[in-house]
C-alpha cells in the first residue's frame, strides 16, 4: 500500500524534477489576506504573486500546504466525522506557474503524474471543463486522448474560479476518479453527482483574465496556473478506499483514540473517533503555528475544535484528560513532513492538557444542564435559544457544540432565540456601561466593539500583516474618509501593533496601501480588546473597508521587547539576591530604557546591584528559548508563575518562561504571567546595564536600566568620557582613577591652606577696624566674599584677642559672598551678661531684608538678601551707645 507520506513526497519530487521550487507549507495564519481566518487553500500564500503585488525569485513552485476550514465562508466543522470527505484540517498539494507555463503543460503534468507516476488506469479518469473553454477541451483530447463523453462541460461558476469580485480569474478543469458502477452516483453535472462513484481528485485553475468591477474581463498579460489536489482524498484512491478516514494516517489516529478510551474504532462511536482524529490534527497544527485557545478570533475557533473533540472523548467514557495523549501518534505519522510538530510537541501537549482540564468541570456541569433541559422537551422539540445561550455564557459551550451534542437525539437548537438572548445581553452591557475620559470618544469604541468584535492581535509572531480597515475616527467623530494631514484613530480587523498595557508602550509604524500612507505614532487598547492606532494620514485617502498593510517599526519593537524580557530576568534576579519579598509595583518598557519599581524596604547596595546585573547578563548569555504558553491562572501559579502588578487576568493567561532552570521544582529561571511581546531567545536581549537605583515612596525602590543597543550606547558613551578624562589628565585610562584620587588629596590640602590664609587675613582686616564705645571694645569687619561658614571662626579669634585688655568686647562681621548678606555677632562673656547677640543679629537681619536669626547670647548668626554692612555697623554702634554703664 502506498502511504500518505509517500504520496506527498512523490508529488513534490515530480514537480521538483520539472524546475518547480519545492516550498515548505506556509503558516495556517494567513499573512497576506486580512479577510481569511485561516489558510484555506493551497494558493493563499501566493495570492499577492498572482495579483502582481509581489515578485518571487522563481516562476514555478510546488507545495503540500496545511489547510484549515473551520470558520467563516469555508466551514466544514459540523460535517466532520459524519461524512467520508469532510475535514477541518487537510493537506492541499499543488503546483503553480507564475506567468510561466499555461494550460497545455498543466494538463500534461497532471495526466503524466496520475497515469505514469501514480499508475492510475486511464479509463478510470475523466475531466470537467468550463463549458466555454474550447482550449481545455482540445488539450484533453490531444494529451490524454479523452473522448468527448469523458470531457464534461460545466456551464456554471463551479468551473470558473474567481479570487474575488475583482482580480485574476479563469476557467477550471477538474479531474475525477470513477470508482465503478458498483458504487452509487452519477458523473459531475448529472442529477446523481452527489453520490460516491465519481470523486474529484485534482482541480486545475487557469488564471486567464482580470475581472473589473463592472464584470468586464481582460486577458492577463502573463496567464498563470494554480492547482489543488486534496492529499487525504487522493490517498483514499491510492489505498483502495472510498473513505478518507480509512487511509493510513487518519486510521492510525482513529485507533489511537479507540485505544485511549477502550472503545471499538468501528463500533457505535465510529463518528466520534473520526471527530477526534480530525480535530487532533487541526489543534496541533494551529498551536504549532502560534494560535492559542482564546475567547475570540482564531483562538476561539481553535477552542471550539478542541472542546468538540474533548466532548466526544468524554461521551466515549474518558473521565480524565486523554486528548493530549494522542499527540505522539500524530507526531509519528506527520512529524517527518512537518518538523514544527516535533519542535513544538511539548507546547502543544501542555496547551491541550490545560484546556482539557479546564473544560472538564464545565463540560460535566453543562451536560448536566443540557440533560435536565432536554428531559423537559417533547420528542423532536428544539432546545430553547435561551438555554443554549446559558450554556454558552455560563459553561463556555459554543452554539455548534450544543448542536453537535443534540445531534444524537435528532434535536436542533432555536438559533433565533439564541441570537435574541445574545442581543439582550449586549443591551444590558450597554445600559450598565459607564464611560471614562471623553465619554463621546469612548462611546465610539464601545459601539465598535459591539459591531466588529475584538481586534485580532498578530504581533506575537509577526510585525507585518495585511488587514482591513474597520473604522476611521478623528476626535469624537467617525469618518467616511480621511485625507492628508488628518489626525486619525484607526481600527483594523487584525494587527501586529501592540496596544499599550502591562507597562509596555504601544507600537509605532505605518499603515499603507497603494497610494496611501498613514504614520502611526501610538497604539492603545480601547474597551478591553480593541487595538486602536493613532496617527496621521500622510498620503492618499483612508476609508473604512479598505485593504491595507500594517507594518510595525521593527527596530523600535525589537528594543521594546528586549527591555521587556530583561525586566522579567531582572525581577527574578532581584528576588534571588534580595529576597522573595521583592514584588513588582510598576514598570515601563520603552525602546530606550526600562523602569522597574519593586517592594524593597531599604536602598539596594552597590554590591547587590552588581550581583543582580551579573545574574541577568549570565541568563542572557545562556541564549535559552523564551517559551510562551496559555493556561489557567491557577495552573500558572501552581507552576511558579508570578502575576504582574496592574494586570487583570481572565480564564486564561499567557505564561512567559525564560532562562534555564536550576532547580527540580521549577521549569525555568523566570516564569511570569505576561501579555507583552518578548524576544525569541534570551541572547537577543544583548547587554544589560543598571543605570540607577532610587527611592520612589516608603518601601518602594526604582531600578532604571538599559538593554541591547541602548546599553551598548551607554557603555560607549561611558568609555568615551573615560578616555577624555584620561587625555585631560595625561595618563592612561587604567591610571586615571589613581591620578584623580591624588588630585583630590592635593585639592583638599590646598583648600585647607587657603581657608586658613583667608581666616588670618580676615582676622587682620577686622582687627584693623576697632573702636571703643561706652566702654565696650567694638571690632567690625566687612569681609566681602569670605564664606559665611568661616565667620564664626574669625569672630572667635577676635574675641580671644581681647583677652584681659577688653573684658567687654564685641565683634560684628558681615559677608557678601554669593551676593547675599550674612552676619555673625560675638560677645565676650562679661558683655553677654548685659547684651544678647541673638537680639542684635535679628535686628541686623531686618536691615539686610531678612527675617530671624539665632544662636547663643555669646554668638549668633543671621542673613538676608542684601549685605548692608554699614547699616548693621551703625545699628550696633547705636545699641552700644545706649547701653547702661556696667
Amino acid at each position: 500500500m502506498t502511504s500518505t507520506n509517500d504520496i506527498r513526497s512523490a508529488f513534490l519530487e515530480f514537480f521538483g524534477e520539472r524546475d518547480h521550487r519545492i516550498l515548505p507549507s506556509a503558516s495556517l495564519v494567513p499573512q497576506n489576506d486580512p479577510t481569511l481566518l485561516f489558510t484555506n487553500a493551497g494558493m493563499v500564500p501566493f495570492k499577492n504573486v498572482f495579483t502582481g503585488q509581489e515578485t518571487r525569485p522563481y516562476s514555478r513552485a510546488t507545495t503540500a500546504q496545511k489547510v484549515v476550514r473551520a470558520g467563516g465562508k469555508h466551514n466544514d466543522l459540523d460535517n466532520v466525522g459524519y461524512t467520508a470527505r469532510h475535514h477541518t484540517f487537510f493537506e492541499m498539494m499543488g503546483n503553480f506557474s507564475f506567468g510561466d507555463y499555461f494550460k497545455e503543460q498543466a494538463i500534461e503534468y497532471a495526466w503524466t503524474l496520475l497515469t505514469k507516476g501514480f499508475g492510475l488506469k486511464q479509463e478510470k479518469l475523466l475531466a470537467t471543463i468550463y463549458a466555454e473553454d474550447e482550449d481545455a477541451a482540445a488539450l484533453w483530447r490531444k494529451i490524454a486522448g479523452l473522448p468527448d463523453e469523458r470531457i464534461i462541460r460545466i456551464p456554471t461558476s463551479d468551473n470558473f474560479w474567481r479570487m474575488g469580485d475583482t482580480g485574476p480569474c479563469g476557467p477550471c478543469s477538474e479531474i475525477f476518479y470513477d470508482h465503478g458502477d458498483s458504487v452509487p452516483g452519477g458523473p459531475p453535472g448529472s442529477p446523481d453527482e452527489d453520490g460516491d462513484r465519481f470523486v474529484e481528485i485534482w482541480n486545475l485553475v487557469f488564471m486567464q483574465f482580470f475581472e473589473d468591477p463592472p464584470g468586464t474581463r481582460t486577458p492577463l498579460p502573463r496567464p498563470s496556473i494554480d492547482t489543488g489536489m486534496g492529499l487525504e482524498r487522493f490517498a483514499a484512491i491510492m489505498q483502495g478506499k472510498r473513505d478518507n478516514y480509512d487511509t493510513d494516517t487518519l486510521r492510525a489516529l482513529i485507533e489511537a483514540s479507540a485505544e485511549a478510551v477502550h472503545q471499538d474504532p468501528d463500533g457505535r462511536f465510529r463518528a466520534s473517533h473520526r471527530v477526534v482524529a480530525d480535530h487532533l490534527r487541526s489543534t496541533a497544527f494551529l498551536i504549532a503555528d502560534g494560535v492559542l485557545p482564546a475567547k475570540d478570533g482564531r483562538g476561539y475557533v481553535l477552542r471550539r475544535i478542541m472542546r468538540r473533540a474533548m466532548r466526544h472523548l468524554h461521551m466515549m467514557g474518558a473521565a480524565d484528560p486523554v486528548f493530549y495523549k494522542l499527540l505522539p501518534a500524530l507526531v509519528q505519522q506527520m512529524g517527518g513532513a512537518y518538523p514544527e510538530l516535533v519542535s513544538h510537541q511539548a507546547l502543544i501537549a501542555e496547551t491541550i492538557r490545560d484546556e482539557e482540564e479546564r473544560f472538564a468541570s464545565m463540560l460535566e456541569r453543562g451536560m448536566a444542564l443540557l440533560t435536565d433541559e432536554t428531559a423537559r422537551l417533547g420528542e423532536g422539540q428544539a432546545l430553547p435559544g435561551d438555554v443554549a445561550f446559558r450554556l454558552y455564557d455560563t459553561f463556555g459551550f459554543p452554539l455548534d457544540l450544543t448542536q453537535d451534542a443534540l445531534r444524537e437525539q435528532h434535536r436542533t437548537v432555536d438559533v433565533a432565540g439564541f441570537e435574541t438572548a445574545m442581543a439582550e445581553q449586549r443591551a444590558r452591557a450597554r445600559a450598565a456601561w459607564v464611560g471614562s475620559g471623553d465619554t463621546a470618544q469612548e462611546t465610539i469604541w464601545f459601539d465598535a466593539r459591539d459591531r466588529f468584535g475584538p481586534t485580532e492581535f498578530l504581533g506575537y509572531t509577526m510585525e507585518k500583516s495585511d488587514a482591513e480597515t474597520r473604522l476611521v475616527a478623528s476626535g469624537n467623530e467617525t469618518l467616511d474618509s480621511a485625507g492628508p494631514g488628518t489626525k486619525v484613530a484607526v481600527l483594523l480587523n487584525q494587527t501586529p501593533f501592540y496596544g499599550e498595557s502591562g507597562g509596555q508602550v504601544g507600537d509605532t509604524g505605518v499603515i499603507v496601501a497603494p497610494g496611501l500612507r498613514v504614520e502611526i505614532d501610538d497604539t492603545q487598547k480601547r474597551n478591553g480588546d480593541l487595538l486602536v492606532h493613532y496617527g496621521r494620514v500622510v498620503e492618499g485617502t483612508l476609508r473604512p473597508g479598505l485593504p491595507v498593510t500594517a507594518i510595525v517599526d521593527h527596530d523600535r519593537r525589537q528594543s521594546i521587547r528586549g527591555h521587556h524580557s530583561a525586566t522579567h530576568l531582572l525581577h527574578e534576579a532581584m528576588r534571588r539576591t534580595l529576597g522573595t519579598h521583592v514584588m513588582q509595583k510598576g514598570s515601563l518598557n520603552a525602546p530606550e530604557r526600562l523602569r522597574f519599581d519593586v517592594s524593597q524596604p531599604r536602598p539596594v547596595t552597590l554590591e547587590e546591584l552588581q550581583a543582580i546585573e551579573a545574574e541577568v547578563n549570565a541568563r542572557i548569555r545562556e541564549n535559552s528559548e523564551v517559551m510562551t504558553r496559555s493556561m489557567s491562572p491557577e495552573r500558572a501559579v501552581e507552576e511558579g508563575a508570578m502575576a504582574l502588578f496592574g494586570e487583570k487576568y481572565g480564564d486564561e493567561v499567557r505564561v512567559v518562561s525564560m532562562g534555564r532552570s536550576d532547580s527540580d521544582d521549577r521549569k525555568a529561571f523566570s516564569i511570569e504571567l505576561c501579555g507583552g511581546t518578548h524576544v525569541g531567545r534570551t541572547g537577543e536581549i544583548g547587554l544589560f546595564r543598571i543605570v540607577s537605583e532610587s527611592g520612589v515612596s516608603a518601601g518602594v525602590r526604582r531600578i532604571e536600566a538599559v538593554a541591547g543597543p541602548a546599553a551598548e550606547r551607554r557603555a560607549l558613551e561611558t568609555e568615551e568620557r573615560l578616555e577624555e578624562i584620561a587625555r585631560l589628565l595625561k595618563v592612561s585610562v587604567a591610571d586615571a582613577p589613581a591620578r584623580i584620587a591624588s588630585l583630590l588629596d592635593e585639592r583638599r590640602t590646598l583648600a585647607t591652606q587657603v581657608a586658613d590664609l583667608q581666616r588670618k587675613l580676615a582676622s587682620h582686616d577686622a582687627a584693623a577696624n576697632q573702636d571703643v564705645i561706652n566702654g565696650v571694645a567694638l571690632t567690625v569687619g566687612d569681609l566681602d566674599d569670605t564664606p559665611p561658614n568661616q565667620l564664626k571662626t574669625i569672630a572667635d579669634d577676635v574675641i580671644r584677642a581681647y583677652g584681659d585688655t577688653h573684658p567687654d568686647g564685641i565683634a560684628v562681621l558681615v559677608s557678601g559672598a554669593g551676593g547675599k548678606g550674612s552676619v555673625v555677632i560675638a560677645l565676650t562673656p562679661a558683655l553677654a551678661r548685659r547684651l544678647s547677640a541673638v537680639d542684635l543679629v535679628r535686628k541686623a537681619s531686618a536691615l539686610m531684608g531678612g527675617k530671624g536669626g539665632g544662636g547663643r547670647p555669646e554668638m549668633a548668626q543671621a542673613g538676608g538678601p542684601e549685605p548692608a554692612a554699614e547699616a548693621v555697623f551703625g545699628m550696633v554702634r547705636e545699641e552700644l551707645a545706649a547701653l547702661p554703664a556696667a
